[in-house]
């Protein structure tokens, strides 16, 4: 197998095995084989979500436990310059698994989705020395610097749904995703970790790249 390579050289970083090779059965029952995954996947995120059942804003299935932890963190950087290791690890740990779920849904992957093994799928995230690498009052506006990207990603996302329907008729009728499709999945991918690692996780202060690569 090769892997996708990236040109800039960012705190959070994706690559994903391209398969030269993948199953046209469970790449037709895709959806319903995902389903299980994607319930313990739900069950985890939406925590958040369920202790603000009067904010109909939070009902999204990870809104909760995503703005949760990016006010907290934020929390911390201003008034404490501090990342606790801890919190850290776990939205890393967090944001490796839904990569493997998301992998897997968009057919990127034949392997069904690990909680914890990195199964071809990588997902890298630098920790920060909040002290020395952020600035303090960056978190408290990073979601506004961050608004274009937010809308050329919608873009892409929605660009990425006939592109998904195009490689799941290459795949059951060659058993190969096109490349051209796999590298702009996965640039999709990795576009969105990086403003996510900007604007949420706060891992870094450095402005994402408008880039696939």
């Amino acid at each position: 197998m090769t892997v996708t390579g990236q040109a800039v050289d960012y705190p959070a970083r994706v690559s994903v095995d391209y398969p030269h090779k993948l199953d046209r059965l469970t790449t037709l029952l895709r959806i319903p084989c995902a389903i299980p995954i994607l319930i313990i996947l739900a069950l985890i995120t939406a925590s958040g979500a369920a202790t603000s059942g009067q904010d109909s804003a939070n009902s999204e299935t990870h809104g909760g436990l995503a703005a949760g932890l990016a006010v907290a963190t934020a929390l911390m950087i201003v008034f404490r310059r501090k990342y606790p290791r801890w919190w850290f690890d776990f939205v890393r740990e967090l944001a490796r698994f839904g990569g493997r779920v998301f992998a897997y849904l968009s057919l990127l992957t034949d392997r069904y989705p690990s909680t914890d093994d990195e199964q071809g799928v990588h997902v890298e995230i630098d920790y920060p020395n909040a002290g020395v690498d952020l600035n303090r009052w960056l978190p408290l506006v990073k979601w506004v610097l961050a608004i274009p990207h937010v809308f050329l990603l919608a873009l892409l996302w929605i660009l990425t749904i006939p592109v998904l329907i195009g490689a799941w008729v290459a795949i059951l009728l060659t058993g190969t995703y096109p490349r051209a499709l796999f590298d702009f999945v996965v640039g999709v991918f990795r576009w969105s970790l990086r403003v996510t690692a900007y604007a949420f996780l706060l891992v870094t202060d450095r402005y994402p790249p408008f880039s696939l690569r």
